[in-house]
């Protein structure tokens, strides 16, 4: 064949998209015909081939207008079908001569490489959505760390006032009701920063970045977590703190991200355990590794959910109202995982629940 197209055709147009012309037709990609002088038309009417051998005797189209505005002997348009269904165009060949293109073999081949551009289009448009959809979601993503950021900033500020707010009532010692209001005060704020240290820090987490751990020698671990235990003791009036820490000698790691968990650890068990049990808190170095353990008494944690806790949002069946954002344990794996480590928890009605870190923390 002389001529050869695939074109893209609409119930308006005729679009040339490639070609292949060895008799000079005078089109190239991108061109455009009139539609109604093409068969392409009536070939997305029916959805169905047309196969011309000759115009000449042809007993259908013997006469018809395409072949006398184009000079054409014989033609062949086959319509691409998407995997979809919808209709694409068509691939056609024309010929100032008669040419045998009816035989089921030459007509097998053009339906054949029909079905195959048909395919192949569908595979470059889902690789262009998916680069689309790839381009916001990175765009997205941006914007909402930036949204994150600034959210982050924009409370810590009157966050700080609040915390500064509550010191100054705390000092009102002859006025014990103000004081507790200080106390509250305090309690919330210290809250309200924790929950959106989790917030951020769960953003930059599955945003890509990870949590960021700036790990060094560090002297003063030991009076860094005491000083943790007794912040949520304060809080947390109604429930006993038990603390066993002892450490010796320097330990490596994230000073800031350590008493996070630590927090973050000792915040799950006082508001899922009961104040019937006391939270009991131990730390020690054991052949060169960092082991922090957290416990608590009351309901266990049921044993099919045991692989869930360190997921975001998890909360058992039996937590109690303004439990937090269950963001908490996801937290800490995080801040263990970038140290290297691992957290492991235990449950049982008669042992209690309990955290164990391990970080690797050689000097």
């Amino acid at each position: 064949m002389g001529f050869a197209a695939v074109a893209r055709v609409t119930d308006q147009t005729w679009t040339a998209c490639a070609v292949q012309d060895n008799v000079n037709f005078g089109l190239a990609a991108g061109g455009q015909l009139d539609l109604h002088t093409t068969l392409c038309f009536e070939s997305r009417t029916a959805r169905a081939s047309i196969v011309i051998d000759n115009f000449g005797s042809d007993p259908v189209y013997h006469g018809h207008h395409t072949a006398r505005i184009y000079k054409l002997g014989s033609y062949i348009s086959v319509p691409i079908i998407l995997p979809d269904g919808s209709y694409f165009g068509n691939l056609c060949a024309i010929d100032p001569a008669p040419a045998e293109l009816s035989s089921a073999r030459t007509l097998g081949m053009f339906e054949m490489f029909a079905e195959l551009i048909a395919i192949q289009l569908a595979s470059q448009g889902r690789q262009q959505e998916a680069e689309v959809a790839l381009t916001r979601e990175r765009e997205t993503a941006a914007l909402r760390e930036q949204f994150i950021a600034v959210l982050g900033h924009d409370l810590r500020n009157p966050l700080s006032a609040i915390s500064a707010t509550a010191e100054l009532l705390a000092l009102r010692k002859q006025e014990p009701d103000l004081v507790k209001i200080g106390q509250r005060l305090k309690t919330s704020a210290l809250r309200m920063a924790r929950l959106i240290d989790d917030v951020m820090d769960f953003a930059r987490g599955r945003l890509g970045s990870g949590i960021g751990v700036s790990i060094d020698v560090v002297d003063d671990l030991a009076a860094a977590l005491r000083a943790v235990v007794t912040e949520v003791r304060i809080a947390n009036p109604e429930h006993v703190l038990a603390d066993d820490i002892a450490l010796d000698t320097p330990v490596r790691c994230d000073r800031a991200r350590v008493q996070q968990l630590l927090s973050n650890l000792l915040g799950n068990a006082v508001t899922h355990g009961e104040t019937g049990f006391p939270v009991r808190v131990r730390v020690r170095l054991e052949q060169g590794e960092l082991v922090l353990s957290v416990m608590n008494g009351g309901n266990a944690i049921a044993p099919d959910a045991l692989g869930e806790v360190f997921e975001p949002y998890w909360r058992p069946t039996t937590s109690k109202p303004g439990g937090g954002l269950g963001l908490g344990l996801y937290i800490c794996r995080q801040i263990v995982l970038a140290h290297g480590g691992t957290l492991d928890v235990s449950s049982s009605s008669q042992e209690g629940t309990c955290f164990v870190a391990r970080l690797p923390a050689g000097v």
